[in-house]
């Protein structure tokens, strides 16, 4: 899965940290959801696409599309 909450964050200036504790997640989770390591809850996914007013599928794509 590919994510664009990495250049979300820049243009909101916001650091890992600081969106792990918005969104109520270890910094550790962000840095592996933005590292396509790990696939966020739908919950999660959500909250993110809310926060930067944006739709979900403008912050995260499967890796064939």
């Amino acid at each position: 899965m590919k994510t664009k909450i990495k250049i979300h964050r820049a243009i909101h200036n916001i650091t890992q940290a600081e969106l792990a504790e918005r969104l109520n997640v270890t910094r550790q989770t962000i840095n592996a959801i933005e590292a396509g390591k790990y696939a966020p809850s739908v919950e999660l996914a959500l909250k993110m696409s809310k926060m930067f007013g944006v739709t979900v599928n403008e912050l995260f794509q499967l890796d064939d599309e």
